[in-house]
């Protein structure tokens, strides 16, 4: 334990990752009343929306309209998902409310990028080399990289850490490419095949060949370990971290369809699996480790429990049944 950082970074991700995949329609007046509500608990970094095609995400058909609606806070970030140029151009639009930066997506997996993006590698490249252009067109930072699947694939099985680099690798050649300066570097358990040894691997392997430049783990729960792999990251002395309220949202790839068990031959009711690992079990972890967080955990779990109100079913995370231990200890 002796690389635990001294304070770690938190994204919260919950509007943006919840309200896109929840199957009934949430009420722009919910969805802002929930980031305003996480805007005082001490988060620093709120992404509240998608700018995607309203055809294919509904969900925030209505994205324009809850940004230019939140109670801005200084001192808080507050960024949006984009992944062509009309989301750019929207995105833009509110560039006095929005922190614009861009991100080089590559992907670990040929057959998950086949999936999601309906591209092979090769083609995703010329794609984010086209897409890093746009944003420095418009005096967007194209400063991060992001790694879908960088543990494991629904598509392909286990992904070796060699897959994970190669795609670190990519983007690195489309940030020089393009004279982007790379800041971060993420991680993503896309569809929840990670465990704290891959963590692990994944982390070093990353670290061995970019030593100076900081990583950030975007993780799932979905079959469970998604707070082991996050304490795995902390052992390694990673402090950047994306999270969701609750643990709400996840990737529409990673097996979010459970059966309840109904005898076969009928139409069993499902219940959906983990999304991302909740922000409250993450800061709870965090702060019995002696790790500073900035956010108040009380009030963190308290914006859980209004956004299970306003989804209208429970949330998987158990901090929200537990609570913190702050009343115990006082």
């Amino acid at each position: 334990m002796t690389n635990l950082p001294a304070h770690i970074q938190i994204t919260e991700e919950g509007p943006r990752e919840g309200f896109q995949i929840e199957p009934k329609a949430i009420a722009s007046s919910d969805k802002i009343r929930l980031i305003n509500a996480l805007s005082q608990t001490g988060l620093s970094s709120i992404q509240v929306c998608s700018f995607v095609s309203p055809r294919l995400v509904p969900g925030w058909t209505d994205a324009d309209d809850v940004v230019a609606k939140l109670d801005k806070r200084e001192g808080i970030l507050y960024t949006a998902l984009w992944f062509n140029e009309k989301g750019l151009q929207r995105a833009l639009a509110h560039k006095q409310t929005l922190t614009l930066t861009g991100t080089i997506h590559t992907v670990a997996s040929e057959a998950f990028c086949q999936s999601n993006f309906n591209r092979s590698l090769e083609l995703n490249r010329v794609a984010m080399v086209a897409q890093t252009q746009a944003h420095q067109a418009h005096n967007i930072e194209v400063n991060k990289i992001s790694v879908m699947a960088a543990f494991g694939c629904n598509f392909a099985g286990v992904v070796p850490v060699e897959h994970a680099l190669d795609a670190v690798r990519q983007g690195m050649s489309i940030a020089d490419q393009c004279g982007a300066r790379v800041q971060v570097i993420a991680l993503a358990d896309t569809m929840g095949w990670a465990n704290p040894g891959s963590i692990e691997r994944v982390v070093s392997g990353v670290r061995d060949q970019w030593p100076d430049i900081p990583i950030r783990l975007h993780l799932h729960d979905t079959r469970g370990l998604g707070i082991a792999n996050a304490y795995a990251g902390l052992c390694c002395g990673v402090s950047r971290f994306d999270a969701t309220v609750g643990g709400l949202g996840g990737c529409p790839f990673a097996a979010r369809r459970v059966d309840t068990g109904v005898a076969r031959g009928t139409s069993p009711p499902t219940r959906l699996a983990p999304g991302n690992i909740a922000t409250e079990e993450l800061v709870l972890l965090a702060t019995e480790l002696g790790i500073n967080t900035g956010v108040d955990l009380d009030a963190l779990i308290d914006c859980g429990k209004l956004a299970e109100t306003i989804v209208g079913h429970s949330l998987p995370s158990a901090a929200l049944l537990g609570g913190s231990l702050l009343s115990y200890r006082q």
